[in-house]
């Protein structure tokens, strides 16, 4: 009996601390946001979260989050979010749109950061976690990459990320302690970017392969990466660390696509098509569409996907923070189908 009434004690203690904990979400209404934030609710924290897209901003409010719309450019705004928190996820940043301006991708990935770091000294947050991305890395060339491996970045928007783990790193030696995560391909269910394109092709019963499909893609599901996201807040050994975050297992290209074949129970023809025609003909389109509000229908970077390798090596995650990627692809992509069903996107 005493040690039931021990345990229950402990329990409730552990209820009580998690309740005095405020956590601030940035890119909370987006993908990856607003799970951590679910995440987050259901392990009992109070959650406050900031976005300059409305996203999933009423549901996650009926869950008992706070959303404000914003930008992280908003120093008074970030400041004021900061006061009384004491954990710090920062996960807003301007993404790969093609005609997007450079100046935006600086003001929002690196002087936002900045902005956020401050914030978070002045008003002594705990633990700041920056999300950055595996794409810091580039075209992987000795596989599987590591945290020490080159930082080769092969756009603005991979450029700006590691600027914003540069100033990310320049705060912790001020005092801030933080943890910088390079998560590899996000995907789930609630993703609505390049996995929904893999499905969608095949389930037209074809999918357009540019070069051979035996180039290397390291996925990570949603909630393996949102596991990684809470071991680093709670974690003592992550403090000053960078982890790279991905599953398990990598993939070839093509055998990703049968993947998901497999998942839909659909036959797939994969027919093959030279890389350099269509990347030159991407090269065209961008010029074309430069002055125009849409974006072009064919762009570098979408056929860059097919001839970049990416394999990632999450050991030192595993080894220091007890990382431990619970979903495989298969299952991963059982249940992101299960929900573009559900939601009528395929």
């Amino acid at each position: 009996m005493g040690k039931i009434c021990k345990r229950y004690c402990k329990d409730i203690q552990e209820i009580i601390e998690k309740m005095k904990k405020r956590i601030l979400v940035t890119g909370a209404a987006g993908f990856t946001g607003s799970l951590l934030v679910k995440r987050l609710l259901k392990m009992k924290y109070e959650v406050v979260g900031l976005d300059n897209q409305i996203g999933y901003k009423k549901e996650l409010e009926k869950k008992g989050a706070k959303i404000v719309i914003g930008s992280i450019t908003d120093k008074k705004l970030v400041n004021e979010l900061t006061k009384g928190c004491d954990i710090v996820f920062h996960l807003a940043a301007a993404f790969r749109k093609v005609n997007l301006p450079k100046k935006t991708y600086w003001d929002v990935n690196v002087n936002g950061t900045r902005y956020l770091c401050e914030a978070s000294l002045r008003n002594k947050v705990k633990r700041f976690i920056y999300c950055s991305t595996s794409g810091v890395h580039g075209l992987v060339r000795k596989k599987p990459a590591t945290e020490e491996s080159p930082i080769t970045p092969a756009d603005y928007y991979q450029y700006t990320k590691h600027e914003g783990e540069i100033v990310t790193n320049e705060f912790y030696k001020k005092g801030l302690k933080t943890v910088i995560i390079r998560p590899g391909a996000i995907y789930g269910p609630g993703d609505s970017g390049r996995f929904i394109m893999i499905f969608k092709m095949v389930k037209k019963g074809a999918f357009f392969m540019l070069g051979k499909g035996k180039i290397t893609y390291h996925p990570v599901y949603i909630d393996n990466l949102t596991d990684s996201f809470i071991l680093a807040m709670n974690s003592n050994k992550a403090i000053g660390q960078t982890y790279l975050i991905a599953d398990k297992d990598c993939r070839s290209i093509e055998d990703i696509v049968r993947t998901v074949a497999k998942v839909m129970k659909k036959k797939l023809n994969i027919i093959h098509i030279p890389i350099w025609p269509v990347w030159f003909a991407g090269l065209i389109c961008e010029g074309l569409f430069k002055l125009t509000p849409w974006d072009p229908p064919i762009f570098r970077r979408r056929v860059d996907w097919f001839r970049q390798d990416r394999e990632y090596s999450s050991k030192k995650a595993m080894h220091e923070i007890n990382y431990k990627p619970k979903i495989a692809l298969e299952e991963g992509l059982k249940r992101t189908y299960t929900w573009y069903k559900k939601n009528n996107l395929i």
